[in-house]
């Protein structure tokens, strides 16, 4: 797993293309196995409103899950053709920046600003407005949710 953390305010230029953050590439190329090629990338839409980058090992992973999933029954097949829709290889160009597709920034709005948040195996791209407004909003809930979603969790070093 790659571990990646850190949230990054880029811009688009009029292309569609940022320069990919020094910190973000670090991370990234610390984690990467000598078998996959640095500076390679999926990006597809992300759960919310917002884009997914996956370093191509961590893709690879990923996909190698959902491969597993029964295409017999209807669910898994939406599952995967939604999770794929508008899935593209993305390659980092001689100035280490990213061009992200057309279709896909249209489809969740993206603007200039952009703010990207890596978390885990992954790296989403969000327009920086709306980013910002979901963070504010869910805030004041942060305690309940973390009640909630680590409350039952036990840490098996402790014992």
């Amino acid at each position: 797993m790659a571990n990646l953390v850190g949230e990054y305010e880029c811009k688009l230029d009029a292309k569609g293309r940022f320069l990919f953050p020094v910190a973000l590439r670090k991370q990234i190329a610390s984690s990467t196995p000598e078998r996959y090629e640095d500076g390679v990338f999926m990006v597809n839409k992300g759960f919310e409103n917002c884009l997914t980058i996956y370093p191509m090992h961590e893709w690879d992973k990923v996909s190698s899950k959902i491969s597993k999933l029964n295409l017999f029954k209807p669910k898994n097949r939406m599952f995967y053709r939604l999770f794929h829709q508008g899935a593209k290889e993305l390659n980092l160009d001689k100035t280490n920046r990213l061009l992200i597709p057309t279709a896909l920034m249209e489809r969740i709005g993206l603007k200039k600003d952009i703010m990207l948040t890596a978390y885990n195996d992954r790296v989403e791209v969000w327009d920086r407005e709306e980013y910002m407004a979901l963070m504010n909003e869910n805030m004041s809930d942060f305690a309940d949710l973390a009640d909630e979603v680590m409350g039952e969790i036990d840490d098996v070093d402790d014992k």
